[in-house]
């Protein structure tokens, strides 16, 4: 193996850089022939690298505007100085990259992986030169942008929607007017941030001093999550939990004939830090706070848990037949074989099924991969760029659902309700149906 000669042309076309690739993939495979891509001062504008892996690769004072980088990994590479505005990165994985000097205005960089990246000292939002006034901030939702350095980084308007900057170093960052809602910047710094005008719905500063962001005018965060407004503390509940639980579980065993029902609403959960395995039928909880926690089979069937808060929660295997979880979020959980399915209830001789509600239910960004929604209420519901494959909505109503860039190939949709659901660009119920009938 070696390195490529470092390429100072600027004359490259789609051929050109398909070899670049190529030699690389060699490269990281450890072949005879391989060579690793180091490039500087090159023109790929209006180019593809596509699925390519160009993790390690050294890229310097390259233009790579407006290309097509849709699931490319650059883990470890160096992108210093590049420009990639206007580009389209979704899924894109910069794990560890240093993209410090680049500049990035206008790109489309949803769900991107930019954790542990260097974006010091680049253009997110570029005033200036060609982009003139007025220029496109570059869209970051749903991108993880975990303990991410963009200190001192312009970032006005740009879209950080449901984004992860947890234990990102954001100090000094231009953050006016930039959509935040649904972001987790949990543990941020933040000193010196500006935010004024942002939209902060939802938001996460768990872990921060917000002390200072609330002498900023126009700043508002009473819609959004801090250390002071989670809810109740667990520690104020009239029992410990663990007495509660063992009160409730005698309550769901007698029918309500002993024991006492277990109510947390209100309550922030976070603390206890896991739930896993725990049998909690028929729990109470609107608005109850479960972010972040480790929900894994865990057993909340006919449970009433509305606009409670499970987002980057783990409950994968996690049993929620029959519940009501109207307006509930979840965004970025791993749901992964979750049951959402209705539940039998009733004696002998007065026995029905009970539909799983989840009415407004937000699962932006989960992995629900194999999950159980037969019989479901889904009206309303979010499930933009979720992974669904496998995912079983047999019977489910999606009545005005939102389905933009979920993954449903293999989905099983028999007799489910889909009238003026929203179905995006990765969505097309027909389109499905003639695969499988080309694949037969």
């Amino acid at each position: 193996m070696q390195n490529a000669s470092e390429q100072t042309s600027n004359l490259f076309n789609q051929d050109r850089l398909d070899a670049l690739i190529s030699l690389h993939a060699r490269y990281l495979e450890g072949r005879i022939g391989g060579k690793r891509a180091i490039l500087k001062n090159a023109d790929l504008s209006d180019l593809s690298l596509r699925d390519a892996d160009l993790s390690r690769a050294e890229f310097s004072n390259i233009k790579m505007r407006r290309m097509d980088l849709t699931n490319t990994y650059f883990e470890g590479a160096t992108l210093y100085a590049c420009d990639l505005s206007f580009s389209t990165l979704n899924n894109a994985r910069f794990v560890r990259a240093d993209l410090r000097g680049s500049r990035i205005e206008g790109a489309d960089m949803k769900q991107a992986d930019l954790q542990d990246a260097d974006l010091r000292e680049g253009g997110i939002l570029d005033m200036s030169g060609d982009a003139g006034i007025g220029a496109s901030s570059v869209n970051f939702s749903g991108a993880n942008l975990t303990g991410a350095r963009l200190a001192g980084c312009l970032a006005n308007k740009a879209d950080f929607s449901d984004a992860i900057l947890a234990n990102a170093n954001i100090e000094k960052a231009d953050f006016r007017g930039a959509i935040l809602e649904g972001a987790d910047l949990t543990g941020a710094d933040i000193k010196g941030i500006q935010l004024r005008d942002a939209k902060l719905k939802h938001a996460i500063f768990a872990d921060i001093d917000v002390s200072d962001l609330l002498r900023q005018e126009g700043v508002d965060l009473t819609r959004s999550l801090t250390s002071e407004n989670m809810g109740r503390a667990v520690n104020d509940l009239d029992d410990s939990l663990a007495n509660l639980i063992e009160k409730h579980r005698l309550w769901v065993k007698t029918e309500g004939q002993e024991g006492i029902q277990l109510d947390v609403t209100d309550v922030d959960m976070r603390e206890l830090g896991s739930l896993k395995l725990e049998k909690l039928t028929a729990l109470r909880g609107e608005n109850t706070k479960f972010f972040g926690m480790n929900l894994y089979r865990v057993e909340l069937q006919s449970t009433h848990l509305k606009e409670a808060d499970f987002r980057r929660c783990d409950a994968e295997l996690a049993d929620f037949r029959g519940s009501n979880l109207e307006k509930a979020r979840f965004h970025h959980s791993n749901l992964k074989q979750a049951n959402f399915s209705s539940l039998l209830i009733g004696t002998d001789s007065k026995q029905k099924f009970a539909p799983c509600i989840l009415d407004g239910v937000s699962f932006r960004y989960c992995d629900l991969s194999g999950a159980n929604f037969r019989d479901a209420s889904l009206i309303g519901a979010d499930l933009s760029y979720t992974n669904l494959e496998g995912a079983d909505l047999t019977n489910a109503d999606l009545t005005g659902a939102v389905m933009d860039m979920a993954q449903m190939e293999t989905t099983i949709m028999q007799d489910t309700k889909t009238e003026g659901s929203e179905k995006g660009r990765a969505f097309s119920l027909s389109k499905l149906k003639k695969e499988v009938s080309d694949e037969d």
